[in-house]
């Protein structure tokens, strides 16, 4: 039986991990006093305070597992089934709990994931017109029409009716994170929670976010930010609060906390990545080559060309960085190496040895010389099954290894990428991110590849997270000679592994070169707006 409450409590003394005066704010639109959320067996927020007044952006940042999305749920009012609620959260001077939660509209929520929130078969100009009705019954159709069109138009979707009579899933990621912001304002909402809104974005989207969400802050509405993406982070937030195992560790205005992040775990969060190590010096023999590739998408009876004449070669032990902007053909472009998009034109070979387009048409030598490393490393996993029998299943498909020499091998993987034994036991849902992450790595090597293709492997991993990867799949090149080709949108990523770098525009190679060469005296524009470090976003603004 579910057990939620929200119990009033007094105002607790002040604490360091407020920000002063401002966590109980006399003005402010949201209040939240010692929020707790726990289990059976585990805290998973404790006893977090803070305050946002209208027209701020408060950005929650934290570790994998830190709570973010615990208080972002506890905010919405949602009941989460086996946990407890404890403290007290305002809303324009209203309770929210479980059993009274915000009152609807007054609260805007964009996932990670945008279309889960929106309806998979009805129209999108259905909604938008269903959603102006409630709030404003008695005015004519002419009239909603018209405040649906200026709704679109402030957050830059289309306003003509083709664009109304399409569903979600016939939209970019990008445009339902929009329309989902839509829904929001045409709501009135007051508040809105963003949760890692830049998650697998290119760096002039990521720009695109960071200017909708100073224009909804200017507009009067308060924004929640949840995000490991420090460089958004400093573009947009006034407010930062660092949450580390379920408690507020620092609060402060952004420019302080960036500038002078007192606890240990949001230094460790906001610290600069260690420079790679020195690259080995060896001949470049080139192991995994694309010739003349040429890629499409059925679209209804259609074909779409998605990649055009794409040549590249990687040399062996070496890692190529492919980036462009959201729907330039990278991921297409790395299904084609790994067998899993047909419909293409070209040749893909490894060692000089040309390959079957499509995976089951390719040898077990061949389909485990190339293994892909997904960017949703839950879903990637059955989750009714243990990890570590997983981990070793490619040994046995693809290699002839016997039960106990693939549980043997999984074993070893474990140990490997450091993930603890015990862990691996568990099912896919018991793992935190970066656990399951190490164990997707670990999956891959079980089939003794040659090449290894990582899709956004990091995205939506915290900094620290991230670092953790990055570092084991650098060691893991190194050690087992492995060629890497790393799909990215995160310059970090990039400028941590890369040895070269393939830039995509419109499925065109726009770009290449030596990754040194492109990170930082690039020549072609494009290049330069995905790669190179903006100076204006070295510090966070006062204001919006």
């Amino acid at each position: 039986m579910l057990h939620t409450t929200a119990v009033p409590s007094p105002a607790p003394p002040p604490a360091p991990a407020t920000t002063g005066d401002r966590a109980h704010a006399p003005d402010a639109l949201l209040q939240v006093r010692e929020l707790a959320a726990t289990t059976a067996d585990r805290t998973l927020v404790d006893g977090v305070s803070f305050s946002l007044r209208a027209g701020e952006i408060l950005a929650v940042i934290g570790a994998s597992g830190s709570g973010k999305t615990t208080t972002a749920r506890a905010l919405l009012g949602e009941v989460t089934p086996g946990v407890t609620h404890t403290g007290s959260i305002t809303l324009a001077g209203r309770p929210v709990t479980t059993a009274s939660p915000p009152e609807p509209g007054t609260v805007g929520y964009v996932p990670q994931q945008p279309g889960a929130a929106l309806h998979p078969v009805r129209r999108i100009g259905a909604v938008l017109h269903e959603i102006a009705r409630h709030q404003a019954p008695g005015a004519s159709r002419g009239a909603r029409g018209r405040t649906v069109a200026a709704t679109l138009a402030r957050v830059s979707l289309p306003t003509d009716r083709r664009f109304l009579r399409r569903f979600p899933h016939q939209l970019s990621g990008g445009q339902q994170q929009r329309l989902v912001i839509a829904h929001a304002l045409l709501a009135h909402a007051v508040l809105l929670i963003a949760d890692e809104p830049t998650t697998g974005q290119d760096a002039l989207t990521r720009d695109a976010v960071a200017a909708e969400l100073t224009k909804l802050a200017r507009a009067g509405i308060a924004v929640i930010l949840l995000s490991h993406d420090l460089h958004l982070v400093r573009a947009v937030a006034n407010q930062i609060l660092v949450l580390h195992r379920g408690a507020a560790v620092e609060s402060g205005p952004a420019t302080e906390v960036l500038a002078v992040p007192r606890h240990r775990h949001t230094q460790q969060l906001l610290a600069t990545p260690p420079a790679r190590p020195p690259a080995t010096v060896r001949p470049d023999r080139s192991l995994l080559s694309v010739t003349n590739l040429s890629a499409a998408h059925r679209d209804g009876g259609r074909q779409r060309d998605v990649l055009r004449d794409v040549n590249l070669a990687v040399a062996a032990g070496r890692c190529l960085a492919v980036v462009g902007r959201s729907g330039s053909g990278k991921t297409t472009l790395a299904r084609c190496i790994a067998g899993l998009h047909p419909v293409h034109t070209g040749q893909v070979s490894l060692a000089g040895q040309r390959l079957a387009a499509h995976l089951d048409r390719r040898p077990p030598h061949e389909l485990g010389a190339i293994q892909y490393v997904f960017q949703d490393a839950r879903a990637s996993f059955d989750p009714y099954r243990p990890v570590v029998d997983q981990i070793g299943r490619p040994a046995r498909r693809l290699r002839d290894a016997t039960p106990e020499q693939a549980h043997h091998t999984a074993r070893h993987l474990l140990d490997r990428v450091g993930l603890a034994q015990h862990t691996a036991t568990r099912r896919p849902d018991r793992l935190s991110g970066g656990e399951l992450h190490r164990a997707a790595l670990a999956r891959a090597l079980a089939s003794g590849p040659r090449v290894l293709i990582c899709d956004e492997t990091t995205a939506g991993l915290d900094r620290i997270t991230r670092h953790g990867i990055l570092t084991l799949l650098d060691e893991l090149r190194r050690d087992l000679e492995l060629t890497v080709v790393v799909i990215s949108h995160d310059r970090d990523v990039v400028a941590h592994l890369a040895d070269h770098i393939v830039v995509l525009d419109d499925g065109v190679v726009v770009d290449s070169g030596p990754a040194d060469a492109l990170l930082h005296h690039a020549h072609h524009p494009l290049t330069r707006a995905l790669l190179h470090i903006d100076p204006a976003t070295a510090t966070a603004p006062s204001n919006p």
